[in-house]
């Protein structure tokens, strides 16, 4: 199990996402398109195109 901190938000990124990108072009997504910082301590979830 996984204890957050209080105010913690959980990001999820809608659609599929090309997990093959890395760590660096995740982070990147996470900038650009939710316009976040990836170290902010929040969670990014993303979705790869074989998840169900």
């Amino acid at each position: 199990m996984i204890e957050l901190k209080t105010g913690t938000r959980i990001w999820i990124a809608a659609g599929f996402t090309d997990l093959r990108r890395g760590f660096r072009g995740l982070s990147m997504l996470v900038e650009t398109v939710l316009e976040q910082a990836p170290y902010s301590g929040h969670v990014f979830v993303f979705r790869g195109k074989r998840g169900r």
